[in-house]
């Protein structure tokens, strides 16, 4: 899977549970994720908006680290596609033509409804919620996924978390089967990620 390409749509890259988790998974090779500089200015602007008390500085060393660690993520050139694209918000057409630039098969987006299947087909495209996006490597590679939630999950040390406490953090991400899924194997996470 390692040839499928991924667009993060910036609603994804908002929480910064779910930020975290696709960052390390990207870091995995089961996939290549990219995303543009105009989807990190998008959740950028969106959580200094939600969240005053968040410095700008920081968010953008986040961005940084994000544009540094992954390979090859940055999408450039898309924008003489834009004005070409019809989506039910005109505000996603750029991430739709990042899509397209990139040969992406995938937009991760908590937003199915701004990117119909008629609309992304025609481009080989489909949108995922996140849900089923990790539900879908986990099938994929259950090993090396359990390996990568525990290895965010041992990260997050202020306050360190329990399994069942980042099981929770998942579940407010709107991740249920994921979290149904990482259940079933919680009792090995110790054993086999440690």
């Amino acid at each position: 899977m390692a040839n499928v390409i991924v667009i993060y749509d910036s609603c994804v890259l908002y929480p910064a549970p779910l930020r975290d988790l696709l960052m390390r998974l990207a870091l995995t090779d089961l996939y290549q994720a990219k995303w543009t500089k105009d989807i990190h200015r998008e959740w950028i602007c969106n959580l200094l908006k939600n969240r005053p008390d968040l410095l700008k500085e920081r968010l953008e060393k986040t961005r940084s680290k994000m544009d540094l660690h992954v390979r090859d993520c940055l999408i450039e050139g898309y924008e003489e596609l834009i004005d070409n694209l019809k989506l039910p918000d005109s505000n996603d057409r750029h991430v739709l033509a990042a899509a397209i630039k990139a040969n992406a098969q995938t937009i991760v987006t908590y937003n199915l409804s701004d990117f119909p299947s008629l609309a992304l087909s025609k481009y080989g495209v489909e949108a995922q919620h996140p849900d089923e996006f990790l539900r879908h490597l986990f099938d994929l590679a259950p090993s090396k996924f359990m390996h990568t939630v525990e290895e965010t999950r041992l990260s997050l040390k202020y306050p360190p978390k329990t399994i069942e406490e980042y099981l929770i953090i998942l579940e407010k991400q709107s991740l249920p089967q994921t979290v149904i899924c990482l259940k079933e194997y919680a009792g090995l996470f110790n054993a086999n990620c440690a």
